[in-house]
């Protein structure tokens, strides 16, 4: 993924830190004496060192300067190297799976939490008092704080449903199928009302642009609203950190179609990245470093109630990668790969999406069990019919990916013949590009081999034509930038001195227009112009995607500046661009002498001429 840069001042505006009560050793002073009015995360952020914070996830190593170090990525598997911290910048990149950001982004994305969890466990972590919290003045912040109490609401209106007279047969259901009132309670089930106007009139206040944001409700063409849920059994979807964002809907009466209905992608609810009862399951994912995936709501209300907790569904779409690496988020720690176990329905669809996963998880390093019920039944239907305590023997003795693809196999081609048994096996070896270490890929491959009796040279002659599926790393934009204009690049991000002297250069000598990279040069200028302390964040604000990838590159690069030196070097590299500068002016002016000429107008080659003498008289 890009840098991203952060809107710090929305979460806690307008707010000072009150104490500089400070954990030794992994704080940093400010970069300038300056009183800067600050917001408390740009304060705390200030003041922490994210290589020290990263290093206590990640074993780092320091890499030529001083400020740049680099480790094994926390996010993907890997064995070469491609994680990098720059201190002086306090960002990170992985140039193997483009994870990015900065100290705020690692910690949400390593421990799986929102920004405001991610600043209070840093706050608490290092010992700085958390302020109250301020109303925030912008107006995104506004809209999905009002999203949010939208979708709260909601969840109360369907639960006081269920446990109203008018729940009975949602109840009656809900009981057939060994959900218990305790479990009603804790998923927060609820029933939405059939007469499509109960939420449509109570979320009234909020406005017609926010009830159609919402997309818990419907717009006719007269303009009015109707509730998107009715007569159905409401499945809350939360965030990582528990806030409802949407709704899944079963239908209850006869001939409602579709069977499930999801609320539709707003602001909140994007499907691809979520995962039901995610909330709940990352605890005890942590503390096992496994997670169970499951199709369906009343699955994972099931084997939940079931006393495993570490169960997910991916509420009701094809696994996204996004998905895949929240689960990883969980249960992948300090380069320890962790277990996930799919438990799909046994039919046609379950087993399509169980293959089409295993190698979705294997790419991302994790280590891929299945789980398939006897009987054709799915995981709430076995429990209800064999208890807990049978379901837990099973999920203790879930196979390892590859003797399910195996068995598979098996089932699809006749193993009895030589042939069969080779097209079995190559069937097969399209997963195996998933694992990228070399000893596991020959291991899994041979121990297929075994199963399916095949030969060993025919085992080494197909995983020689078979590479390891890896991410190709992204074309390295700043390779084309000119060696000095790069160079100069670097300084200003490196140094608070060579910055400032960059930055007055370029106000007073026209060279510019000279440089590929002018754009992130001019947003310095205005950084400076405007009093904004230099950051990543607010650099990048003012930058494209292209021109924030270019910072990103750069930052991480070795690039050979001395570490006392980067003023000196920015000076040189001045003086080279500028002289390039004139030179570029000088010929196109000469270009514009000879047009002139063309045209006759002697008089303006003439002034035209003086003007490119006077600039080879300068330089």
């Amino acid at each position: 993924m890009t840098l991203r840069p952060f809107c710090l001042g929305t979460v806690w505006p307008n707010i000072h830190i009150v104490s500089n009560r400070l954990a030794v050793g992994t704080l940093r002073t400010f970069a300038s004496p300056q009183v800067i009015a600050m917001t408390f995360s740009e304060q705390l952020k200030n003041q922490l060192n994210i290589v020290d914070v990263v290093g206590q996830y990640v074993r780092l190593k320091r890499q030529g300067s001083a400020s740049r170090y680099v480790g094994l990525c926390p996010f993907h598997s890997e064995k070469t190297p491609s994680f990098y911290v720059n201190g002086s910048l306090q960002i990170y990149k992985c140039f193997g799976c483009d994870a990015a950001g900065d100290v705020f982004q690692f910690v949400m994305e390593h421990e799986g939490l929102t920004f405001p969890e991610a600043l209070k466990l840093l706050a608490e972590r290092y010992g700085i008092p958390m302020p109250q919290r301020a109303y925030a003045d912008d107006p995104e912040v506004r809209s999905r704080e009002a999203l949010l109490e939208m979708h709260e609401i909601a969840a109360e209106v369907f639960q006081k449903n269920l446990r109203s007279p008018a729940g009975a047969d949602a109840r009656q259901y809900l009981e057939s199928r060994g959900v218990s009132k305790e479990s009603m309670d804790e998923f927060r089930l609820g029933v939405s009302d059939a007469s499509g106007q109960q939420l449509a009139s109570r979320l009234q206040k909020f406005g017609p642009s926010l009830l159609e944001q919402s997309g818990l409700v419907l717009k006719r063409e007269n303009g009015t609203f109707f509730d998107r849920f009715r007569a159905r059994l409401m499945f809350p979807i939360h965030n990582e950190g528990g806030k409802v964002i949407a709704f899944g809907g079963r239908a209850l009466r006869p001939g409602d179609d579709p069977k499930y209905l999801n609320s539709p992608e707003t602001k909140l609810y994007k499907k691809s990245t979520v995962l039901y009862n995610l909330h709940r399951a990352k605890i005890e994912a942590r503390k096992n470093d496994r997670m169970i995936l499951v199709e369906g709501y009343m699955d994972v209300i099931g084997v939940y109630s079931a006393g495993i907790r570490e169960v997910v569904a991916s509420s009701g779409t094809s696994l996204g990668i996004e998905q895949v690496r929240a689960i990883k988020r969980q249960v992948s720690h300090q380069g320890t790969p962790g277990q996930v176990i799919l438990n799909f329905d046994p039919d046609p669809a379950g087993t399509r999406s169980t293959e089409k996963y295993i190698g979705s998880l294997l790419a991302e390093g994790m280590r891929v069990r299945v789980l398939q019920i006897p009987g054709g039944l799915d995981p709430d239907e076995y429990i209800q019919q064999n208890g807990a305590e049978a379901y837990q023997k099973l999920v203790s003795a879930a196979v390892s990916y590859f003797h399910w693809l195996a068995d598979r196999a098996k089932e699809k081609f006749d193993t009895r013949t030589a042939d069969g048994r080779v097209d079995a096996f190559k069937s097969l070896l399209p997963t195996v590009k998933y694992v990228s270490d070399p000893r596991e890929r020959a291991a899994q491959a041979s121990e297929l081999a075994e199963i399916l009796k095949v030969e060993r040279d025919v085992v080494h002659a197909a995983l020689r034509g078979i590479p390891v599926e890896t991410r190709q790393r992204q074309e390295d934009l700043s390779a084309s930038l000119p060696p000095n204009e790069k160079l100069l690049l670097g300084c200003l991000l490196t140094s608070q001195d060579a910055r400032q002297t960059i930055v007055e250069h370029l106000r007073k000598v026209d060279m510019l227009a000279a440089l590929q990279t002018r754009n992130i040069f001019e947003a310095t200028i205005e950084l400076e112009n405007a009093g904004v302390p230099f950051s990543m964040e607010a650099l990048s604000a003012r930058l494209d995607e292209r021109e924030k990838k270019i910072v990103t590159e750069v930052s991480f690069a070795e690039l050979g500046i001395p570490e006392d030196g980067a003023l000196q070097q920015s000076l040189h590299c001045l003086e080279a661009l500028e002289n390039t500068a004139v030179k570029l002016k000088i010929e196109e002016l000469e270009t514009r002498v000879a047009e002139l000429d063309r045209q006759g107008n002697m008089e303006e080659a003439m002034r035209v001429l003086s003007e490119i003498d006077r600039m080879k008289r300068a330089s």
